[in-house]
């Protein structure tokens, strides 16, 4: 209880499970995230990695388990959701910019229609972390006229334009090029440096190594291991992380 009344935890994952039918996809995940950690989540296709990070989102519903923001559960009937969701971003694997809005027009609605800020305000704001991403110079453009390392730069822009307390990233970087990783990942870094609270599935090892305050292995719906980067890539203990492992040897990691 003391790192909550220090407001070190910022979220609890408490036994959380997730079944379609009778598959269990999530059988019981439980970990805790402090306010300014970078966590990543690593493990085999599958493995309920994503399905994972959108039940803390509540674009999926819970089968059992409880989500602690705060110290609150999310999952309580009579928990404010909009208000929730505003304080959690999540970038996504397909960038899912409004194609009909030009890239500042997509930073700002959200921020003037969910944080109901102004339009002077909101245009600051946007241009601000447009900046920060390097996508400033094309603030008129749509999202189709755009490469798509560019299209997740100002996803992400357009998150962290929402003043949001913790930031997901559900494989970031899946989608794109090999070429264009690069940059998205290196924006990625620079985020991780300003001290947001960040949880990231991915499959970019090296990143998770540099990165990450703390790295959790999911397997078979399950946490199978937790730790440090270097207990997690220099010394895992589970045979299924050491497996999973074994496939990047090399300059990955």
């Amino acid at each position: 209880m003391a790192d909550y009344e220090n407001n070190k935890i910022i979220l609890s994952v408490q036994h959380l499970k997730k079944s379609y039918g009778q598959h269990e996809v999530l059988r019981d995940i439980s970990f805790d995230v402090h306010k300014g950690e970078v966590m990543t989540i690593i493990g085999p296709s599958g493995g309920g990695k994503s399905t994972m990070l959108r039940c803390i989102n509540l674009l999926e519903d819970p089968t059992g388990g409880k989500i602690l923001f705060h110290k609150d559960n999310i999952l309580d009937e009579d928990y404010n959701i909009p208000k929730y969701r505003s304080k959690v971003g999540m970038v996504f694997q397909q960038f899912e910019l409004f194609s009909n809005k030009n890239v500042l027009q997509n930073c700002m609605v959200g921020q003037e229609l969910v944080l109901k800020r102004s339009k002077e305000e909101a245009r600051k704001i946007a241009m601000e972390n447009l900046k920060r991403v390097g996508m400033d110079p094309y603030i008129d453009a749509k999202p189709r006229q755009l490469s798509g390392g560019q299209q997740q730069r100002v996803a992400i822009a357009r998150a962290v334009s929402m003043n949001p307390e913790i930031l997901l990233f559900d494989e970031p970087t899946s989608a794109l090029d090999p070429e264009m990783v690069g940059e998205v990942l290196d924006t990625m870094k620079k985020l991780a440096k300003t001290g947001l609270t960040m949880i990231v599935v991915t499959h970019e090892m090296a990143f998770a190594k540099e990165v990450s305050d703390q790295v959790i292995f999911m397997s078979d719906g399950l946490v199978t291991e937790k730790g440090t980067p270097d207990q997690i890539f220099n010394h895992p203990q589970n045979d299924k992380t050491q497996k999973f492992l074994a496939n990047f040897r090399g300059p990955q990691i």
